[in-house]
């Protein structure tokens, strides 16, 4: 199954979101799903109730819910993670999908991924 992602207000650039949505990526964005101002927990809930990948700029915590879901014994589709203001739309659409046409939706089940090893 392919990876289907969602980007969290943090990466929701419209720009980056028309530009995978051009290349066949089923992603949506926090605009797009009401998630605008919730938490970073209820955004990954929600990603993993949508059978998403989440992709966010924010690491630190991100990293950290993950964690926190793995010793909860709860699920989740995946997490990306970029390093904010790093790259240009050009080059997080390709690594994305670099990414994405390299793992399936399965091998990203409860795994985390970092950007700037997808190059």
């Amino acid at each position: 199954m392919t990876i289907r992602l969602y980007l969290d207000e943090d990466s929701s650039d419209t720009n980056l979101l028309k530009a995978l949505r051009l290349r066949g990526v089923d992603v949506l964005g926090a605009p797009d799903s009401g998630m605008l101002g919730r938490n970073d927990d209820e955004q990954l809930k929600w990603a993993a109730s949508q059978q998403r990948a989440l992709y966010s700029s924010n690491r630190a915590d991100f990293y950290r819910i993950h964690s926190e879901f793995v010793r909860g014994g709860e699920d989740h589709f995946g997490i990306i993670l970029g390093a904010q203001q790093r790259y240009t739309v050009g080059e997080q659409m390709r690594r994305l999908l670099h990414l994405t046409n390299r793992l399936t939706a399965e091998e990203m089940r409860n795994r985390v991924e970092f950007l700037n090893a997808w190059g």
